[in-house]
């Protein structure tokens, strides 16, 4: 069975968590905190998910989600999960991560940053724009109507088909924003962002995206 390793256990990663070992997936989840102040989320969880240290997560994962505040991207384990595809929920807030001239400029994304840091790794913007109870809450099967839609972005082509079939096992459909570089317009502040939207509304918004 495919173990899913997940850095950051706050309500992106909680839901994921939750949402993953329903669909028969194995997680194991840490937080900067240290595995022993994760046993309430374990045990909400059951068999199928145990608390680690963030390199033992990556280490155990065949893939794996980073959902830490973008301050704490550096504290990230690169090297156990070089050659693995990572999704990267992540958003600038300046409040909470101080301010980064690159993101205030526009020179780079959030997710750049992440690949960037992630040697190695094949990283995909995923689950960013979505509040964290709709995670688990608001998927449809495929096919039904007005079927809510999420982005993607990636530089790898299998890491934006493995995001594509985990959205649908979720019960979204999927836009591909392109590369990387293109991903600022499902960030913070813009049309798509933590909206409710189908794909065409969606593609829509992504449109209307000033950087």
């Amino acid at each position: 069975m495919t173990t899913v390793g997940i850095i950051g256990a706050g309500h992106i990663g909680s839901a994921l968590a939750e949402g993953l070992v329903a669909r028969g997936y194995d997680v194991v989840i840490a937080n900067s905190r240290g595995p022993e102040t994760l046993g309430d989320l374990i045990a909400r969880l059951g068999d199928r998910a145990r608390a680690a240290t963030a390199h033992e997560a990556a280490e155990a994962a065949d893939w794996a989600v980073v959902t830490v505040p973008l301050k704490a991207l550096g504290d990230i384990p690169a090297g156990p999960l070089s050659g693995k595809i990572v999704l990267d929920t992540n958003n600038y807030y300046w409040e909470r991560d101080g301010r980064i001239p690159e993101l205030d400029e526009k020179r780079t994304t959030t997710t750049e940053m992440a690949q960037q840091h992630l040697v190695g790794a094949k990283v995909a913007k995923a689950f960013n724009h979505i509040p964290a109870a709709d995670i688990t809450t608001d998927g449809a099967p495929a096919g039904s109507a007005d079927r809510r839609a999420l982005a993607t972005a990636s530089d790898h082509s299998d890491a934006v088909a493995h995001v594509t079939a985990l959205y649908d096992e979720f019960g979204f459909d999927t836009v591909d924003i392109g590369s990387l570089a293109e991903s600022w317009r499902v960030e913070r502040d813009q049309p798509a962002y933590v909206v409710r939207q189908n794909a065409d509304e969606l593609r829509a918004n992504l449109a209307r995206a000033e950087r």
